[in-house]
């Protein structure tokens, strides 16, 4: 058992608390890390892992909403692309510009030249943070990125937003792990069950740890439901009526070899009109995504998905051989929770509908409940609830405390000297895609500094434990100790993104992958193994998905 996690345990149980936030995705990460910064005494729980739910199955992208220009939302997109800013602003070691590579269709319901006149329009709402747009032709296209198929276009155009580097899932770790460091109590698998507000205008949550199946109490002023998908059925056990519910977005993603060298995203219209992505993910390929309209949060990727995907993705690319399902690594597939409010919500435009975040407060019951949100409005999103939390009665006495972005200058000067000291770069794997000082700091920030520690102290630290993962065997020393993992998929998929550019398979056979269960797990580590391999297979069973076959591909495109 993980001893932070018990130890945090038993601190949920001691409280009283200021603050208890229900949800650990981002809305949840972001809201825990700011009040606790600012001096609240907060509390966080989950049901299942922190961004176990719709804040792993993102696009990895952190965009200013161009696609909201085509309805009008031109203070949304402001918004946006101001929040993008100064998350690539904040964080410039993990949210970076990447181009987008957009392909016209001839016959779209916009012509050419409008949408290029838009994307300098997105440029100008955009404070021009970005590069500039660019009118693509044919020719150019053909010549930058052969493994496009133009028979049908006119040309294209080009221009900037923002991307996570690692994944999503670990950009909300990292708040959550900032949040612990500023004294929150956060413990992942553990379900509010039962939710009371007391005579004495406190908060009784019937808590339960779903690990070991037992129950206890935690006591907090304000309860803050960031749910996500669930925050209707989190109201509906605390007797919070809102004005605001959830409707739900599909999406997927299919994980497939490398298609091309480049690192951009290349943009298309799908068949049915909506935007449609092909996005690096390190050694792999993410393509996607659907916006199908579902009533339940617990949706899998099925066969018609895939052939969606498929059928689109083969249409617009010239390869060699067209992607099949043999050819897919890893899928991702969540629902995007979209806030609406009133009785007019029912009849609305499903493709028109905003996706804004709102945050609504119960003053009488001292409950806020955060509906919707993205990835590239996190920040807003914690300073929005820390003040509405704080009008509720709660001391924030550091209200200029900083809560977010990479660490000071001077600490990241001081990790590259002893990096340098230490040649640490050397001891780069040949397998790895970049070198181990960048890569340690912009995982893990100020804390690499312990990574350099413990390699100097023992070389073997240094060695790639899971070959084609990058992760080294100190990382996984650290994970074990300050990253809370209770399951397998807890480090594969959400640390980490391991199991999404890595064929099961490999996976399996990786030798590495049983010392990093013992390192994780001890005693349990076989059976921990075990289980993340049966859950596999059944994840399989449920998306109709075939068994794996591993297909050597080409990554370039067939000569034009």
């Amino acid at each position: 058992m993980n001893e932070l996690r018990t130890a945090n345990l038993q601190r949920l149980a001691d409280g009283p608390f200021d603050v208890l936030v229900i949800g650990g995705g981002i809305n949840g990460a972001v809201s825990a890390a700011c009040m606790s910064a600012r001096g609240a005494r907060v509390a966080l729980i989950d049901k299942g892992d922190f961004a176990s739910f719709t804040s792993q199955q993102s696009s990895n992208l952190a965009w200013g909403g161009i696609k909201y220009m085509e309805s009008f939302e031109f203070p949304l997109v402001r918004k946006l692309c101001v929040s993008r800013n100064h998350l690539i602003t904040s964080y410039p070691s993990t949210v970076q510009e990447i181009r987008f590579y957009a392909v016209h269709t001839r016959g779209f319901r916009h012509g050419l030249w409008k949408l290029v006149l838009g994307t300098w329009l997105y440029w100008l709402i955009g404070s021009f943070f970005t590069k500039r747009p660019r009118l693509l032709t044919r020719a150019e296209m053909k010549s930058e990125e052969p493994i496009l198929n133009l028979e049908s276009s006119d040309g294209g155009f080009e221009y900037s937003d923002a991307y996570l580097h690692d994944n999503d899932a670990r950009f909300v770790w990292n708040f959550v792990r900032a949040a612990l460091d500023h004294g929150c109590i956060a413990a992942n698998y553990v379900e509010a069950v039962g939710l009371r507000r007391e005579k004495d205008g406190m908060w009784t949550v019937r808590a339960c740890d779903v690990v070991r199946g037992k129950e206890f109490a935690i006591r907090a002023r304000v309860i803050v439901n960031a749910g996500g998908p669930f925050v209707d059925d989190v109201n509906a056990r605390a007797s919070v009526t809102t004005e605001h519910r959830h409707v739900f977005s599909k999406g997927i993603h299919l994980l497939v070899e490398k298609l091309t060298p480049h690192r951009r995203v290349l943009t298309f219209f799908a068949d049915d009109g909506r935007l449609f992505f092909v996005i690096p993910m390190g050694v792999r390929t993410c393509i996607g995504t659907t916006d199908t309209r579902v009533d339940d949060p617990h949706a899998h990727v099925t066969a018609e998905d895939r052939r969606f995907v498929l059928d689109n993705i083969n249409k617009r690319l010239s390869l060699a051989k067209p992607l099949t399902e043999k050819d897919i690594v890893a899928e991702r597939c969540g629902v995007r929770p979209l806030a609406v409010a009133g009785v007019k919500s029912g009849s609305s435009d499903w493709m028109q509908m905003s996706r804004k975040h709102a945050v609504e407060i119960d003053d009488k019951n001292r409950a806020i409940s955060i509906f919707g949100g993205k990835l590239t409005d996190c920040l807003n999103v914690g300073e929005e609830v820390a003040r509405a939390v704080k009008n509720l009665g709660v001391e924030m006495p550091y209200e200029d405390a900083r809560w977010y972005g990479e660490p000071p200058d001077e600490t990241k000067r001081e990790f590259l000297h002893q990096a340098r000291l230490m040649k640490l770069d050397e001891m780069t794997s040949p397998s790895s895609s970049e070198p181990l000082t960048k890569r340690l700091w912009r995982r893990y920030g100020s804390d690499a500094l312990n990574l350099l520690e413990s390699i100097r102290e023992n070389p073997k630290m240094g060695e790639l434990l899971i070959e084609g993962a990058e992760y080294i065997r100190s990382e996984i020393v650290q994970a074990a100790r300050r990253e809370m993992i209770v399951k397998l998929d807890d480090f594969l998929r959400r640390r980490s993104k391991i199991s999404l550019v890595t064929r099961r398979e490999v996976l399996k056979n990786a030798p590495g992958l049983r010392e990093a269960c013992e390192l994780f797990f001890g005693a349990d580590a076989s059976e921990r193994f075990d289980e993340y391999f049966r859950g596999e297979a059944e994840d399989d069973l449920k998306s109709e998905r075939p068994p794996p076959v591993h297909v050597e591909r080409p990554e370039t495109a067939r000569a034009p």
